[in-house]
């Protein structure tokens, strides 16, 4: 590639000794920025078991994309949903998330860490497939973190996937001086083989469960989760139903992985105590990013997989917002934001008379109208926020670091009620199992059961699943997406992929996507 840093960069694996898994999202020790990526000599690295899992740590760090830096996936793909404009200070506030808002995005507005980024941890993925073979210490051990690699790699193509349609599947480590610039792109089809059988030939190797210090590392339940929404979008519905039942279990009760519906559908957004938070990787939780203000991340460089921090919390929130000084004022202490992802009017209409209205949104509106608060309207404001990362002063770090970027929310990418919902698809929205999975997430926040349907499912999935960043990708696999987001410029056989950002193509083989 003429930006030949844009993957090879996961070839700078450097030295990520004594982190845990609890804390595996915070590793900012490997080399990120290097100016010539084969300056590494990879060669004498890899050499024990201190190494390698220092090795895969940088692996897992690339989920940090889905809610990390100012381009997290979260806010990004909530902006070009029916359920959230753009926001921000105004029209100009990042390009690309304003673009894809208003589906004006094209390949120079596009931001390249999406793709970028991805390959990274993809890169570092190969290397580490190809090395810890060699590695001083035990056979298990080794199988277990080559299957970690193969699935975090396969959900990171699978992101790429969804995103840019046409991609180039590169499956070994790529030296800087090799001729990488001619790789093709592969067919999709080709991209979901490789992964789909990568994911199952890892699970054997996997832990069953995860617990002290492994917790957020990918076990076997975690992996059939991931392999099932692979074959969900690959619409090979009855696999994905197999696999999803294998993670669910009997809906409502506890599956063979130990997950279970959480019973207050609000503690999925609460943050807890910093040293011992209770909220963190509960039983709903199948895969969870995780943040900290330990990191101290900084704007030298924030967004570049270094920091640390839940960047949603901060760009989600009001602007200017202020308690006013009245008497017993039991509006919620908001750390004042960028004002990101404001609610469309039509979203809080949809959800009205549902008890997740008030987890999901965030009513300044009616505050302001009560003489409670004061904020200041950003672009796109409705006057509703989304409640479910807004930032609080009792969060606020007092660690080093600006606050803002140091907000130690985690992100739980899948969680058990999607995977219900999941299943329930596959199922073709029909049958007593599909009906009961309905029922199972109604049931948790307190609703009647309602027949199964696809429709109710689609619906069922707005409701519960608001604002996690979910709802572009469901509006385009479901082939909704024209008729639901015309009303934002959305073209049919355009927009449901994206253009691949413009640095990436000259002097390459790669094409663009159609109609960019």
């Amino acid at each position: 590639m003429k930006n030949k840093n844009f993957i090879y960069k996961g070839l700078a694996v450097a030295f990520l000794t004594g982190l845990s898994f609890t804390n595996m999202g915070c590793s900012d020790s490997y080399l990120d920025d290097v100016q010539n990526s084969g300056s590494f000599n990879t060669d004498l690295y890899f050499q024990n078991e201190q190494q390698s899992f220092s090795a895969l740590v940088s692996v897992y760090d690339l989920l940090r994309k889905y809610s990390g830096g100012f381009e997290n996936t979260v806010t990004f793909f909530n902006a070009g949903s029916d359920d959230f404009y753009s926001g921000g200070g105004n029209s100009n506030d990042g390009a690309g998330i304003q673009g894809l808002n208003n589906y004006m995005i094209n390949p120079n507005t596009m931001p390249a860490s999406y793709w970028r980024d991805y390959y990274q941890g993809i890169a570092r993925a190969n290397l580490l497939i190809e090395r810890v073979p060699g590695a001083n210490m035990s056979d298990d051990i080794k199988k277990r973190y080559i299957a970690e690699a193969k699935v975090l790699r396969s959900l990171y193509y699978f992101e790429l996937l969804r995103m840019f349609g046409n991609i180039p599947l590169i499956l070994k480590s790529v030296k800087f001086d090799d001729d990488y610039w001619n790789i093709p792109q592969a067919n999709p089809s080709d991209v979901y083989t490789q992964i789909e059988g990568d994911i199952n030939a890892a699970i054997p190797d996997l832990m069953m469960v995860s617990s002290g210090n492994d917790k957020g590392r990918i076990t076997q339940g975690t992996a059939r989760a991931i392999l099932g929404k692979i074959y969900l979008y690959d619409k090979k519905m009855p696999q994905a139903a197999a696999q999803f039942a294998e993670v669910n279990g009997t809906p409502g009760g506890t599956s063979q992985y130990g997950y279970k519906l959480v019973a207050n559908y609000a503690d999925l957004f609460k943050v807890g105590p910093e040293l011992s938070d209770p909220y963190k990787f509960s039983t709903e939780s199948i895969l969870e990013v995780m943040h900290t203000n330990k990191g101290n991340s900084d704007w030298g460089f924030w967004g570049q997989g270094k920091d640390e921090g839940n960047s949603i919390n901060v760009m989600v929130g009001p602007r200017s917002y202020s308690l006013k000084s009245i008497p017993n004022n039991d509006a919620p202490d908001i750390y004042s934001g960028w004002a990101f992802n404001t609610v469309t009017e039509n979203f809080v209409t949809f959800m009205q008379g549902d008890p997740r209205l008030n987890v999901t949104v965030f009513n300044a509106k009616k505050l302001v109208t009560d003489g409670k608060i004061t904020y200041s309207p950003a672009f796109a404001d409705t006057g509703y926020f989304l409640n479910k990362y807004l930032p609080t002063n009792a969060l606020k770090s007092s660690l080093p670091g600006p606050a803002e970027l140091n907000f130690r929310q985690n992100y739980i990418a899948i969680r058990l009620a999607d995977t219900y919902l999941m299943e329930a698809e596959a199922l073709g929205g029909a049958g007593a199992r599909a009906q009961a999975l309905l029922d199972a997430v109604r049931a948790r926040v307190g609703l009647a059961s309602v027949p199964v349907s696809l429709q109710a499912i689609k619906d069922e999935r707005r409701r519960e699943l608001a604002g996690e960043g979910h709802r572009w990708f469901d509006l385009v696999r479901w082939g909704d997406a024209p008729s639901k987001l015309a009303f934002k410029g959305f073209k049919a056989n355009k927009n449901e992929i994206l253009p691949i950002p413009f640095n990436e193509l000259p002097n390459t083989v790669l094409k663009q996507n159609p109609g960019y």
